[in-house]
């Protein structure tokens, strides 16, 4: 746990203005991968919410005469909770580093601020990394739970691993749901490089940049994303295919931004690491709240209640 880390004259920001919050927002989603791949929910007004996903489908009945007796059918529903859990971060600022300061400190913070708070989302999300425990299983030990998963090598290519009959992407078809983005480990590009389908090559630059595009590849049609900010682990996952329409998340708390000038610093242990007061500092706190929830509605093409809407391309052992 990191208690005793300090700006030093290098970098830091003397006020941090609250209007800067949903600017901040918008930035953190578009460095997560995840926040930019699943669907946002509205804001939440409480620390849970409740959704109510389908568990049993509809039924239509042909009446066979005239005077036939018209049948009845039933559905259900299941609840599915997202809790909001605090991301919060402290950053300490000596007062002589803001009396020495000439240029716009808050600017040289603001990037690692938000690539900080987008890989800690996406390594939660995505790999259950250090995540709360009100929150779901990560989305690649999930899927490799149900079953949902390729080694690399299994097939005869890497075209066979993730688009063939028995790769990635087939493997979420059979369960029922189409996938609508992919996630890859930057090291996988190289490889994916050299595919071709007929030798016409699968993985491409996307044929136009329209507004809301959330990648500039494809592959073999499906949006694919690399993400810079080290969300994804390429040890646990080198792609990630999946229906992100069932990945849900909502904010509970924009970011929020509060500066103080006196307090104090401590450890775990209670140990005073910074007197703002005594040792003339200042601190920025910034707090931010959300959950996300992994809905598997039951679907008509698969009924089965382990579908699953992911399917995880593991590295090769």
């Amino acid at each position: 746990m990191a208690v005793n880390d300090i700006v030093n004259r290098s970098a830091a920001g003397p006020l941090i203005p609250v209007e800067h919050s949903r600017e901040i927002i918008k930035e953190v989603e578009k460095e997560s991968v995840f926040l930019r791949m699943a669907r946002r929910l509205p804001n939440m007004t409480a620390k849970q919410r409740k959704l109510p996903v389908l568990a049993a489908l509809a039924q239509a009945y042909f009446v066979g005469s005239d005077t036939g007796l018209k049948q009845t059918t039933k559905m259900e529903w299941g609840e599915l909770t997202i809790e909001a859990e605090e991301l919060a971060v402290i950053v300490p600022i000596p007062d002589a580093v803001l009396d020495d300061a000439d240029y716009d400190l808050w600017s040289e913070i603001r990037p690692s601020l938000v690539e900080a708070m987008g890989a800690k989302v996406d390594l939660a999300a995505l790999h259950g990394q250090d995540k709360p425990s009100t929150w779901p299983a990560g989305i690649v030990p999930a899927a490799v739970a149900a079953g949902n998963s390729v080694t690399l090598g299994t097939g005869t290519d890497l075209y066979d691993d993730v688009l063939g009959e028995n790769g990635v992407i087939a493997q979420i078809e059979e369960d029922g749901y189409v996938a609508t983005g992919l996630v890859g480990a930057i090291n996988l590009r190289a490889k994916m490089r050299a595919l071709r389908s007929n030798d016409r090559p699968v993985f491409a630059t996307a044929p136009s940049q329209e507004t809301g595009q959330i990648s500039p590849y494809t592959l073999d049609g499906h949006a694919i994303v690399f993400p810079e900010n080290g969300g994804i682990d390429p040890t646990e996952a080198l792609l990630i295919a999946g229906d992100w329409r069932k990945a849900v998340y909502a904010i509970r708390q924009d970011i929020t931004f509060e500066v103080f000038r006196q307090g104090v610093i401590s450890d775990a242990d209670g140990k005073v690491i910074l007197n703002l007061m005594q040792q003339d500092a200042s601190a920025v706190r910034v707090v931010f709240r959300m959950g996300w929830q992994r809905a598997k509605p039951i679907n008509r093409v698969n009924p089965a209640e382990n579908a699953h809407p992911f399917s995880v391309l593991l590295p090769a052992e």
